[in-house]
């Protein structure tokens, strides 16, 4: 990989980019007047998950968002090593060579830089660093990428050579958006490109409030009619970046007009060739950098003649590590090796994370919590980041891809119909009439069977509900294992927080379950619970 790019010419673009809106008006205003022709790609990445080294992948349930049965069909076609960030620098420098590097724009649309255990031994920094060398240029923030809480957010704006950012994401004290402009102006391939970073409305929703408690996270199609006009005026194409899912993104393209591009991420789809929608098209590259999205814009007197796009697998054997950037990988995990690569069991067959439907990962995560603690239930939230376990070693780090944040283990005491309620939430989750209200998959269980409808009303959609194998008895009580997040009533479950004889114990989850593998030293597979979710008809 041309290094250079990334540090000397490629840094002064990026640090262009977050310069004060008067100096980058006073560059665009020395544009060309006339409307511009040209070409220019864009090169999209989105929710890396902390992904900075290849894994294995093959038919079905690789990640947490392919080969789930309760999401559109999605799968890696044949098994091999995807990914990585030296052999991701590799495919984003053969597009740069191809087209000259002052004719591609590097984008990222959040949830980067955590979910790993690397990530959570440098706050961050490891992946910010890498985003650093291969030249990324503008990044959306999204929901994970506050786990280390605003200040470190703040601190990795700082270490990183392009901004990050959310037009609906305010900071409380001065109403400002967090970290600053969230537009800029980039001329690629003679085009002046305006970039308009979106965060997750739901942000709130989805991990320790205490995180986020100095923010606000507001709707994003209102936050992009507000700075849509000005940033019209200053570009020739509008490209939105976006972390609010693609349903939320077929809704701002159908709402909120003057938008050319949304180039997307949260929801982990695969959209290529481009979707069009109204007048604007729209992409996502997958997850976990797994894909390289590719984007190529052709412009005649400002009006965008022709839009192409795919997203090829970064398959390690198509795509050969870049030496420079494989160096940096292998520095930054070498104070932490022995920690990363520790064996803590070993798999008899793939332990894959599912996030609309049941999860055989989470369920043998609630196994273990049950085993550690006398519950009858378990309840853990509804995630789609992760990479399966394959069959073979399990090192720590694999586990932290599946279990990354400090949540601690909860006990609890339920009523049966608590436990209903608690279910009719998830299926209110899943299908919740308002694609803004949208937030997590399927909540996940041990120790219950279950069927929801979601073609019936709200409030009605569950039955067939056994705990053990046994009928649910409403007015009884049940010994209930979840985790402190689940207690603060993420993803709307605040039915927790009206449990009896709540115990917050001074356990990480993640640490129970590792103690738990351990003990075991053979991972099986779970027999999945017979868990049910009729999809609401069209």
């Amino acid at each position: 990989m041309a290094l250079p790019f990334g540090l000397s010419w490629g840094a002064g673009l990026l640090l262009a980019g977050c310069q004060t809106h008067s100096t980058a008006e006073r560059v665009e205003t020395a544009a060309a007047a006339t409307s511009a022709s040209g070409t220019f790609t864009i090169l999209h990445t989105n929710d890396i998950h902390g992904r900075h080294r290849p894994f294995a992948v093959s038919p079905g349930n690789a990640t947490a968002q392919t080969g789930d049965p309760g999401r559109p069909a999605s799968s890696f076609e044949r098994a091999g090593q995807v990914g990585g960030f030296a052999h991701l620098a590799t495919a984003i420098d053969r597009v740069r060579q191809a087209r000259g590097a002052g004719n591609v724009l590097l984008v990222d649309g959040g949830d980067t830089f955590g979910d790993d255990l690397l990530g959570n031994l440098t706050k961050g920094a490891a992946i910010i660093r890498l985003m650093n060398a291969v030249g990324y240029q503008f990044m959306a923030l999204g929901n994970h990428d506050f786990e280390y809480g605003s200040a470190r957010t703040r601190e990795l704006q700082r270490l990183a050579r392009f901004p990050l950012r959310g037009a609906n994401v305010l900071d409380k004290a001065t109403g400002q958006p967090f970290l600053g402009d969230p537009t800029t102006v980039l001329t690629v391939g003679g085009v002046r490109v305006g970039l308009l970073a979106l965060a997750y409305h739901n942000t709130h929703l989805t991990g320790n409030p205490d995180n986020t408690k100095e923010l606000t996270f507001g709707n994003g199609l209102e936050a992009a009619r507000r700075y849509l006009p000005a940033l019209r005026a200053r570009a020739d194409v509008v490209v939105v970046v976006s972390h609010q899912g693609t349903k939320v993104d077929e809704q701002l393209a159908r709402e909120v007009p003057g938008i050319d591009l949304i180039v997307g991420a949260h929801s982990h789809d695969r959209i290529t060739p481009p979707r069009r929608v109204n007048q604007t098209w729209i992409v996502q590259a997958l997850s976990d950098a797994a894909v390289l999205g590719q984007l190529t814009v052709q412009v005649q007197d400002g009006k965008i003649t022709k839009v192409d796009g795919l997203a090829p697998t970064l398959w390690t054997a198509d795509f050969p590590a870049d030496p420079a950037v494989a160096r940096l990988v292998d520095s930054l995990r070498a104070p932490y090796k022995a920690q990363l690569e520790e064996v803590i069991a070993t798999a008899s067959g793939r332990v894959g994370r599912q996030y609309k439907s049941a999860s055989p990962f989470d369920q043998l995560t609630g196994e273990l919590l049950c085993e550690a603690t006398g519950a009858e239930v378990a309840f853990m939230p509804g995630v789609g980041y992760g990479v399966s376990l394959e069959p073979g070693p399990v090192t720590r780090e694999a586990l932290y891809t599946l279990l990354p944040h400090p949540s601690k283990v909860v006990t609890l005491e339920l009523t049966g119909r608590q436990l209903t309620a608690l279910l009719e939430q998830s299926a209110t989750n899943l299908s919740p009439g308002d694609d803004l209200k949208r937030v997590g998959g399927l909540l996940q269980s041990s120790g219950l069977d279950w069927t929801a409808d979601l073609n019936l009303p709200t409030g009605q959609r569950v039955s067939g509900v056994r705990v053990n194998g046994r009928p649910l008895n409403t007015d009884r009580s049940y010994r209930v294992v979840t985790h402190s997040g689940m207690l603060t009533g993420i993803h709307h479950y605040t039915t927790f927080a009206e449990g009896r004889n709540i115990l917050k114990r001074d356990q990480g989850v993640t640490d129970v379950v590792e103690v738990g593998l351990r003990r075991r030293g053979t991972v099986v597979p779970p027999k999945l619970a017979a868990v049910r979710i009729l999809p609401a008809k069209k």
